[in-house]
């Protein structure tokens, strides 16, 4: 008997290191059902705004082309802008015309006096006889110029040497001298 009470004992000890396993794996089975019992309400709640603030697909596409002339309207100049820009393009177009007006007058003045100085001038048929008439008096006036020339007498020499002043002075003693100046 005693040979079965350890048996019934050890049998005993046995089941209850099985209930203690059996206890602690259905306490984590517990809990993991609770976690997945959370998980799934969780899920349920998000299902449920998302029905709530789902996007239709039409407001989805409509959406997307808005979106994509805000971004091409981000690209645009503004109206003011536009305008004050338009404004500086005409006067820089105003200010060149007067510039281009002021240069063309002045173009057409120095045309004018170019013209009237070419008018002044005289012309290749009338420049022979004016040269001719020059030749004929520059003649007639070196011809006058001989004939009022003195006749001197005609040296051979290149050129003479003629003591101008009155007064020399001696070479050896430096004192003044008073001598008449040799000829004519």
């Amino acid at each position: 008997d005693e040979e079965l009470l350890r048996r019934i004992q050890a049998t005993v000890v046995q089941v209850q290191g099985d209930y203690k396993k059996l206890s602690s794996v259905t306490g984590n089975l517990l809990d993991d059902h609770h976690q997945k019992q959370k998980d799934i309400e969780a899920l349920f709640q998000s299902l449920e705004r998302l029905e709530k603030e789902k996007a239709d697909k039409e407001d989805l596409v409509l959406g997307i082309d808005v979106k994509a002339d805000k971004s091409a309207l981000a690209g645009k100049v503004s109206r003011t802008q536009f305008e004050a820009s338009m404004e500086r393009l005409n006067e820089m177009v105003q200010e060149t015309l007067s510039r281009v007006t002021g240069q063309e007058q002045g173009w057409h003045q120095v045309q004018r006096q170019l013209s009237e100085e070419m008018d002044s001038k005289l012309d290749r048929l009338e420049l022979g006889p004016f040269r001719q008439q020059l030749e004929e008096h520059w003649k007639s006036i070196l011809a006058q110029l001989k004939d009022k020339a003195p006749s001197t007498e005609a040296d051979d020499a290149a050129g003479i040497k003629k003591q101008l002043l009155a007064h020399f002075h001696c070479v050896s003693c430096d004192r003044p001298l008073s001598m008449l100046v040799p000829g004519p």
